[in-house]
């Protein structure tokens, strides 16, 4: 059994900079992931490039030097190692949360390897984990699936590419470039207005020139072993097909917040409750940080402006607890 002040929940970015935030108040933490560090950027594409600069993705005001004013998957999962590292972060790796029991203002935390007092606890744990599902025959099959990491296994195949996001548009240019067939299966009539601005000229240059086929306003209804039934303004079609990349987007564990207490909007945009001003959610002591708290609109918040919770959160607690703030 460990006590704690505060439990952070989640070892992203965010969580890294609670971490650090916790250190420098002299306040006592422990931050658990259940995956590797920045577990999140980890399993991003091998080839990704941030949209934000190095600066921005800086926390603890802790340089972050990189060869290019946008640094890539490789240069962010060294910086954020490093912070973590060279201030010796009390994080602990491969630690699931089971489950969470408040008793008075206490926090009884049960992980997969001990179990935990805190007064505080801070949920970061982001959204990358649970894809948005096509919800169609053939989704559970092997050559269908929700991520992207690399061209190769995709070469000299008739890849299906779903989505027109940064991740969608960035795939089905590093599939064509490296020799595969690609097709976009698009909800909406044209390429996603947020894909980075130094990106989609190219990709509708491909499209427009033929060497990556697109259907916008279509949808996948059915998969199977070797083709891919859709429906577009012209009446369904049937395209020849070996794999499918399903770029759709993903979602916070809604469930998780939920046993914790905290409470969901309505609709179906699910936003959590939590004090702008001090992060704290509907539960007393807990607190909510990053992406999390945009419920389904997961573009609203990002590293470079959620990078603020940690001191917005930390603030409140070493106020709460009578901790003198530095």
């Amino acid at each position: 059994m460990t006590k704690t002040d505060v439990l952070i929940i989640g070892a992203g970015p965010i969580g890294i900079a609670c971490g650090l935030a916790c250190q420098k108040r002299d306040i006592s933490y422990v931050v658990l992931e259940r995956g590797t560090l920045t577990n999140s950027l980890y399993n991003y594409p091998l080839n990704m490039q941030f949209f934000s600069t190095s600066e921005k993705l800086e926390i603890g005001g802790i340089p972050f030097i990189s060869n290019s004013p946008k640094p890539n998957r490789d240069e962010a999962l060294e910086y954020y190692r490093r912070v973590a590292t060279s201030n010796a972060l009390n994080i602990h790796l491969y630690e699931a949360v089971t489950a969470v029991i408040k008793e008075g203002d206490q926090f009884t935390v049960q992980s997969s390897k001990n179990t935990y007092h805190a007064r505080k606890i801070i949920v970061g744990t982001g959204f990358y984990d649970i894809p948005k599902l096509l919800g169609v025959p053939g989704e559970d099959l092997p050559k269908v699936s929700h991520y992207f990491k690399e061209a190769h296994p995709y070469v000299m195949q008739k890849t299906i590419v779903v989505g027109a996001s940064n991740s969608a548009v960035d795939a089905a240019l590093e599939i064509w470039q490296k020799g595969g067939e690609v097709t976009m299966v698009v909800r909406g009539p044209h390429i996603g207005e947020r894909v980075k601005y130094w990106v989609k000229p190219n990709i509708e240059n491909r499209i427009k020139e033929g060497s990556i086929k697109a259907y916008f306003s279509a949808e996948i209804s059915e998969i199977t072993e070797d083709s891919v039934e859709i429906t577009t303004p012209e009446g369904p079609k049937t395209l020849p097909n070996d794999f499918v990349v399903a770029l759709t987007g993903y979602r916070p564990d809604f469930s998780f917040l939920q046993t914790l207490g905290v409470t969901l909007s309505e609709d179906d945009k699910h936003f959590p409750t939590y004090d702008p001003e001090t992060m704290e959610s509907n539960v007393e002591g807990l607190y909510l940080a990053g992406v999390i708290c945009g419920g389904m609109e997961t573009h609203k918040w990002f590293i470079e402006n959620s990078r603020v919770h940690a001191d917005i959160i930390t603030d409140h607690i070493a106020e709460t607890l009578s901790i003198p703030q530095r």
